[in-house]
């Protein structure tokens, strides 16, 4: 596969009083295009708020700065208005309807993953605004909206023209968004800074999974994914997705090193990690990475509302579940040697911690 998978960062798409859309580019990062997966970030100033839009990809939603309102309403459904905070995740299934608002100082910062394999453009996300200067109403005729909305020309003219943004506006200090419902949070957001850990070593790096068991609706967004911590200068186990699924990785904190290996035993990304890099794994492909003293998070949506995975170190890889003489044909090595890499790694462990 010759595709350049090297980290990229999202580039500003549109935006200005009140917040931006920032968005990766399949033509930066092509494996989007092959993969058919998008990737976008929505920041909000204060009042800052994002005008309601359906999409043409299902998503994965995961609040990576702030505190805000969200209102969901998928199809068929009454709106649903969350509050929603950092560390929070969302699924997105095909046909709702989104809107995001910040009523706090600090910026809230939203960063959306899916699966773009039926969207319009492959990679990319397109979203259908209801309002503003592109909203779908100003595609219509003044009769057609009229007759539809029950409305006389004057107010059709005040609907469909009064918005003149686009995509994002800046609320007055003052004007009343709808209040967050504490029951409308149940089935629709899952924290995974707040949940109980799945995996948790020592010195290595702890992990929550987000799959359909702790958010039903990613099996109908068709997505899962998960949230890594990993200590300083600790490493995570070469593994790979076995059910055909890609891995979409964003950096949330910290740095450190990644080395992916695809067929034919070729190494086919090396490189350094920073806060905010996305980068894709392909099918089949193995990934280890590694933090730099500061430790990394990173925030992974998969392909698969439930995936599994291999490793291929520690006790439940792959290797020690080969029988003892397989593993000495296969490398060519003696009983002796086979015996020490099957003592090494027989913890459970998929993060190991620095050497001594």
């Amino acid at each position: 596969m010759e595709v350049d998978l090297s980290p990229k960062l999202a580039k500003k798409a549109y935006g200005d009083n009140g917040g931006s859309y920032h968005a990766w580019s399949p033509s930066e990062l092509p494996m989007l295009r092959e993969g058919n997966i998008g990737a976008a970030k929505l920041a909000l100033e204060k009042n800052g708020f994002a005008l309601p839009r359906y999409s043409d990809s299902s998503k994965v939603a995961y609040v990576l700065q702030g505190n805000g309102v969200a209102g969901i309403m998928l199809p068929e459904s009454e709106e649903k208005v969350l509050a929603i905070k950092k560390g929070d995740a969302i699924a997105l299934p095909f046909g709702a309807v989104t809107w995001w608002y910040n009523k706090e100082d600090t910026e809230l910062v939203v960063l959306f993953l899916g699966d773009t394999s039926k969207a319009h453009r492959a990679g990319e996300f397109t979203d259908f605004f209801l309002t503003g200067s592109n909203g779908i109403f100003t595609g219509f005729s003044t009769e057609v909206v009229s007759r539809a909305c029950d409305l006389d020309e004057n107010a059709v003219k005040a609907f469909v023209g009064n918005q003149s943004s686009n995509g994002i506006v800046k609320l007055d200090e003052n004007f009343e968004m709808p209040e967050p419902k504490k029951e409308h949070r149940f089935g629709m957001a899952f924290n995974c800074e707040e949940a109980p850990l799945d995996v948790d070593i020592k010195k290595g790096g702890r992990v929550v999974l987000l799959n359909t068991t702790v958010l039903p609706m990613l099996g109908e967004a068709g997505l899962g994914g998960d949230l890594v911590r990993l200590d300083g200068s600790a490493m995570c186990s070469p593994g790979y997705s076995c059910d055909s699924a890609l891995q979409m990785t964003y950096i949330v904190r910290g740095s450190g090193h990644v080395q992916v290996v695809g067929v034919d035993g070729r190494r086919v990304l090396e490189s350094t990690l920073k806060a905010g890099n996305l980068f894709i794994v392909p099918r089949f492909f193995v990934v280890s990475m590694i933090a730099s003293p500061e430790g990394m998070d990173w925030f992974t949506v998969i392909t698969s509302p439930n995936p599994t995975f291999t490793q291929l170190a520690g006790r439940t890889s792959v290797w020690k579940a080969l029988s003892p003489s397989v593993l000495q044909a296969s490398f060519d090595v003696d009983a002796d040697t086979e015996k020490l890499f099957r003592s090494k790694r027989t913890s459970d462990a998929i993060f190991f911690p620095p050497p001594n």
